[in-house]
């Protein structure tokens, strides 16, 4: 399942995908090679969300 994100206060689209094993993966295709992951919905966000400020 793919489902886009769009955050509001870093203005970069965000791809979350449910992998099998039941964790998150979070993507911004707007930045290559940002991707994180988490257990839940909220830490893949602050997952993805740290690892664009270390893109930036």
């Amino acid at each position: 399942m793919k489902v886009l994100c769009k955050e509001a206060n870093m203005g970069y689209e965000i791809i979350l995908r449910h992998r099998e094993d039941g964790w998150i993966v979070a993507e911004c295709p707007g930045l290559p090679g940002c991707v994180s992951q988490g257990k839940d919905l909220a830490e893949a966000l602050a997952n993805v969300r740290e690892a664009i400020a270390g893109w930036l």
